[in-house]
């Protein structure tokens, strides 16, 4: 690269496919999934023609930018044609091609199963801290209380007699 930075290349290379109304364009920062390359950008086109057209026209475009093409593959078929710049990489498919390797989802950062620790405790204090103090409880929430334990106590006499019926009748075995 002769003096362009890596997102002037990818503006350059994204402008190329739109000048020759490629579908579907995602540009994707791979810094932290690869070393291989920075940039990988995904189009769709409507034909093979429209495909290796796109192709050859990202490629002159970059190379006009001051990028090094590192090399075309996939032109002789023309379902896929990859473009590679070094920091760039470019790939032009035919609309089933894509949906079928699926390259967005391949290359994009995995999604968290589960949110980190630090950031639940800072989310749950967040929340905490947002409330508002309650200074009385509602009737409501007082009667429900009441019976709540009024439930709990009368299970525990239960289990209490329970207990004591069937100590009884060991004892008496």
């Amino acid at each position: 690269m002769a003096g362009k930075s890596k997102q002037t290349l990818e503006k350059v290379a994204v402008a190329a496919l739109e000048d020759i109304k490629a579908q579907d364009i995602v540009a994707l920062d791979v810094r932290k999934l690869t070393t291989l390359y920075d940039t990988l950008v995904i189009a769709s086109a409507a034909s093979v023609r429209q495909t290796k057209a796109l192709a050859q026209h990202v490629r002159d475009k970059l190379k006009e930018a001051g990028a090094t093409i590192v090399g075309v593959e996939g032109e002789e078929g023309g379902e896929w044609v990859l473009v590679d710049a070094g920091d760039i990489v470019v790939h032009v498919m035919q609309p089933a091609i894509r949906a079928y390797y699926n390259l967005e989802e391949l290359w994009s950062p995995p999604v968290p199963l589960r949110m980190p620790l630090k950031k639940a405790a800072a989310k749950t204090a967040t929340k905490v801290a947002a409330k508002k103090p309650v200074a009385k409880k509602t009737a409501v929430k007082k009667a429900a209380e009441k019976a709540i334990t009024k439930k709990l106590t009368v299970k525990k006499a239960a289990v209490k007699k329970t207990t004591r019926k069937t100590a009884g009748k060991i004892v008496a075995e």
